[in-house]
């Protein structure tokens, strides 16, 4: 997960009943596999003394920042959303290496073409 960000901030207040998100999500990012996959991610944990909701902020690594209410979050739909948009990033950066145009736009008509490398299955093999 840590691979796609250049820095996390956790912010909560330490009294506040709803940081479990916060916390969970702090042990994922402390975890040895996740500081293996990038050395380099800044983990920020940010004490707070007000009522502020928790929060989670990350930034990806092409600069983009995304902040997340930890109150109603759970930390593993946090993980999930951050992976989904890292691989979206990955291949963003993999069309853009091969010279290819981003966003890949395919045209209607071949979206509704079918695929002929899969044959349909008999009514007898189906069951």
């Amino acid at each position: 997960m840590l691979k796609f960000l250049s820095k996390v901030k956790i912010e909560f207040n330490a009294l506040d009943p709803r940081i479990a998100s916060c916390m969970e999500f702090l042990a994922q990012c402390n975890a040895p596999k996740a500081k293996e996959s990038n050395p380099s991610c800044q983990v920020q944990v940010k004490r707070r003394t007000d009522d502020h909701p928790p929060q989670i902020t990350v930034t990806f690594v092409n600069g983009v920042e995304q902040s997340y209410d930890a109150t109603s979050t759970p930390a593993q739909n946090i993980r999930t959303m951050i992976l989904e948009k890292g691989q979206y990033l990955e291949t963003e950066q993999m069309f853009r290496e091969a010279g290819e145009k981003w966003p890949v736009i395919i045209p209607d008509d071949e979206l509704k073409q079918p695929f002929l490398g899969i044959k349909p299955k008999k009514a007898e093999e189906k069951q």
